[in-house]
C-alpha cells in the first residue's frame, strides 16, 4: 500500500520553527502506518523534484510565511497547484502562530477564502490544518489540533547549592529577560541567573539585539550575591536539555498579551523535570490551564521553585513522542476520510458524517450546552471554603440510580443543581434549566460513591462545559476530560498509546451517548476502560415507544427506550451489571425541546464485575 507522507521544512537555520518541525518529524517518522519522508527545501523547484521522486499521498508543511514564503507566492499565482495536480496529494499545513480566531477562520484551499489572524491574511493554501495548541476548541472541521511535543530527556535534575534560575530564547521583542533579572534580584539575595540568547537567522542574524538585551540585563544587577551568566551559543537539542536540566528553575516571563501562538521554549523546559515559571502571557495558556501556580505574575519564583515539577508532570508525559506519532496517524486518517466524505456545515447544528472511527464530526450545537471543560473566568471566583462544601443528597429507599429524570427528580436533585450553580455559575447560566437535572444527577451520584476508593480515577466523556466535571474538580478530585470539542472522542481516546484498560474507577457521561452513531462501541470502550468494581454513570435522551425514522432533534442519533437500556446496551457490556433494579417507565415525557420534540431523560448506572 502506498503510504508516503512528505514533511516539508525549510533548510536548517537558527530558527524556532525549524527546530519545532525537525523534532516533530523525528517523533512521527517511526510510524508503522505511514512512511514519513523529510523534505528540506527552499524553493518550489526543490519540492517538485521530491514530489516526483516520492509520489506522496499527502504533504505536511511545517509552515510559517517567514520561513516558507515561496509557497504562498506560488499559490497566489495559481501555478503551485498546477505543478503537483497530477499527484493530487492531500495538503496539510501546520499553523504556528495559532489562536482560536486563526483556527476558526482557516478554510480549505478549494473554497479560496482567506486565512485570517496574526499569521497574515493569505489565500488559503491547504486542504486541512494542524494546530499545535491543546487549548483550542475544535470548532472548524478543517482544523485538527495536537499537544506540544516534549522531547525525551534521560538526565537527572541538578542539585545546586544556591538557586540557579535559567531561561533561553532568541532576542525577539517582549521576551522579558530584563524582567526576569529584576524579579530574581527582588526575591533572592543569592542566586545565579543563566540566560542563553543566541542569534536568530530570522530577525537577529548578526546577534545585535541579543547583545543589546544582555547589556541591559547586566545593568540591572546591583546585589553582590546575584550572578548573571549570559551565553550566545546556539545549542543543539541535547545541549539545550542539559542546560535546562542544570537549573533549579526555568523561567519565561514573556510580555506578549494577545494574538500570539504558544511558546515552544516551554516544550523543552517540560522535558527536564525541573520547576517551570511563566508569565501570564497567553503564549503559555497551555500550561497555565494545567498548573496556574506556575504563573509568576501571581506567585513568587521561590514558591514556584519549591513546589517542584509535579504540577506539570502529567502534562509532560501526555505530550511524549509516542502519543504525538499516534496523533498524526489519527489526524491524517481522519483528513483523508473527511476529504472523501465532504459534509455540509451549518453554524450551530451538528451534522453526521462517517470518519475513521464512525464519529460525528461537527460544529457544536449552541442550544445543546448541557451536552458537553472550558471554565469561564467567573466560574473560578469562589473561595476555597466555598468550593469544598457539598453533602450528597439523603436519598430514600425508593430512589434509584436507574430511573427517569422527570419533575420528581428535578425536585429531588434541586440541592445538587444549587451546588452546581455555585461551583460553575457562568456555565450553568448558559444551560437549559429543565435539562440541568441530568448534570445534578451525575454529579451527586458520582460524588456519593467516591468514598469507595482512596484516590479515585475519574473519566468524564463529553466534558465540554460539563458542570459535574467542573464541580468535582473544584472539590479536589482529579478528572480526565475528553470531548471532541476539546481533544478526543471516546473511541479515539481508548486507542491512545498511554490509555490503559481497566484504569478508571468512575466514568461519567451526561447526555452524550444518544449523539454517537455507534453506541455499541461507545459502551464497549466504557467497559474496557472501567476497573473491576468501577462505576459508569450515564444519562441519555429517552422516549418510550420511539422507532427509527420517527421525529427527534437533529443532533440526536436516536432516542432510547426501556428495551434499549435493559436489553441492547446491557448485552454489549457482559462484564457489567446494573447497580439497582431500574424504573424506566415513562408514559408522559415532560421535557420539550424547540417546541416540537417531547421526550425525557433516563439514567443508566452500571458497575463492572470484580
Amino acid at each position: 500500500m502506498h503510504n508516503t507522507i512528505l514533511f516539508v521544512t525549510h533548510r536548517k537555520k537558527q530558527c524556532g520553527v525549524y527546530e519545532f518541525g525537525i523534532k516533530l518529524f523525528e517523533a512521527i517518522r517511526v510510524s508503522a502506518k505511514y512512511r514519513f519522508v523529510h523534505a528540506a527545501c527552499d524553493s518550489l523547484g526543490e519540492l517538485k523534484n521530491i514530489i516526483h521522486a516520492e509520489a506522496p499521498i499527502a504533504i505536511i508543511y511545517n509552515y510559517h510565511p517567514s520561513v516558507l514564503p515561496w509557497i504562498c507566492t506560488k499559490v497566489s499565482k495559481g501555478c503551485y497547484r498546477n505543478h503537483i495536480s497530477k499527484f493530487k496529494p492531500l495538503q496539510i499545513g501546520i499553523i504556528h502562530e495559532v489562536t482560536q480566531t486563526v483556527a476558526d477562520t482557516a478554510t480549505a484551499y478549494r473554497n479560496s477564502i482567506i486565512l485570517g489572524g496574526s499569521e497574515k491574511k493569505l489565500n488559503a493554501l491547504f486542504d486541512f490544518y494542524i494546530a499545535p495548541d491543546p487549548t483550542l476548541l475544535l470548532q472548524n472541521p478543517f482544523v485538527f489540533k495536537t499537544g506540544r511535543l516534549v522531547p525525551a530527556y534521560h538526565g537527572t535534575p541538578a542539585e545546586n547549592r544556591i538557586p540557579v534560575i535559567g531561561s533561553f530564547g532568541f532576542a525577539t521583542p517582549n521576551k522579558g529577560f530584563e524582567l526576569l533579572v529584576k524579579k530574581v534580584q527582588d526575591e533572592f539575595d543569592e542566586a545565579v541567573i543563566r540566560i542563553n540568547m543566541p542569534a536568530a537567522s530570522f530577525g537577529d542574524a548578526d546577534g545585535v539585539n541579543a547583545k543589546r538585551i544582555a547589556g541591559a540585563c547586566q545593568k540591572i544587577i546591583n546585589k553582590p550575591g546575584i550572578q548573571l551568566q549570559i551565553t550566545h551559543y546556539y545549542f543543539n537539542n541535547d545541549q539545550l536539555l542539559q542546560f535546562l536540566g542544570g537549573n533549579s528553575l526555568n523561567a519565561f516571563l514573556y510580555e506578549d498579551k494577545s494574538g500570539r501562538g504558544l511558546s515552544s521554549a516551554v516544550d523543552q523546559a517540560l522535558a527536564v523535570n525541573v520547576s517551570v515559571a511563566v508569565s501570564g502571557s497567553p503564549m503559555f495558556r497551555h500550561i497555565l490551564a494545567a498548573s496556574p501556580h506556575c504563573n509568576a505574575d501571581l506567585n513568587r519564583l521561590k514558591d514556584i521553585m519549591d513546589a517542584g515539577f509535579s504540577p506539570l508532570a502529567a502534562v509532560a508525559s501526555d505530550w511524549n513522542a509516542e502519543n504525538m506519532c499516534w496523533e498524526f496517524e489519527r489526524i491524517i486518517s481522519a483528513a483523508f476520510e473527511r476529504k472523501a466524505n465532504p459534509y455540509q456545515i451549518k453554524m450551530g447544528v451538528k451534522r453526521k458524517v462517517q470518519s475513521a472511527f464512525n464519529r460525528i464530526l461537527t460544529l457544536p450545537g449552541k442550544s445543546f450546552t448541557w451536552l458537553n471543560n472550558t471554565v469561564s473566568a467567573t466560574d473560578d471566583d469562589l473561595s476555597a471554603d466555598e468550593k469544598a462544601q457539598y453533602s450528597s443528597l439523603p436519598l430514600g429507599s425508593k430512589d434509584r440510580f436507574n430511573r427517569i429524570l422527570d419533575d420528581k427528580a428535578r425536585e429531588l436533585y434541586a440541592p445538587a443543581i444549587t451546588a452546581l450553580m455555585k461551583f460553575a455559575p457562568a456555565t450553568m447560566a448558559k444551560k437549559i434549566a429543565r435539562a440541568n437535572v441530568q448534570q445534578a444527577f451525575v454529579f451527586d451520584t458520582v460524588y456519593r460513591h467516591l468514598n469507595a476508593w482512596h484516590n479515585p480515577r475519574l473519566l468524564c466523556v463529553g466534558s465540554y462545559e460539563d458542570t459535574a466535571s467542573m464541580a468535582l474538580q473544584k472539590l479536589g478530585y482529579d478528572v480526565t476530560d475528553i470531548d471532541p470539542m476539546v481533544n478526543y472522542f471516546l473511541q479515539e481516546f481508548a486507542t491512545r498509546p498511554t490509555t490503559c484498560e481497566n484504569s478508571f474507577d468512575v466514568i461519567f457521561s451526561t447526555s452524550v451517548i444518544e449523539h454517537d452513531p455507534d453506541d455499541q462501541s461507545f459502551m464497549e470502550c466504557i467497559e474496557k476502560l472501567l476497573a473491576p468494581g468501577g462505576l459508569a454513570v450515564i444519562t441519555c435522551d429517552f422516549k418510550e415507544g420511539w422507532l427509527p425514522g420517527q421525529p427527534k432533534p437533529e443532533v440526536d442519533a436516536r432516542f432510547y427506550t426501556k428495551k434499549d437500556l435493559e436489553e441492547r446496551l446491557l448485552s454489549v457490556v457482559p462484564h457489567c451489571e446494573l447497580i439497582d433494579v431500574p424504573d424506566w417507565d415513562c408514559l408522559q415525557p415532560d421535557f420539550n425541546y424547540l417546541g416540537k420534540y417531547q421526550y425525557t431523560f433516563a439514567t443508566f448506572t452500571i458497575r463492572k464485575k470484580k
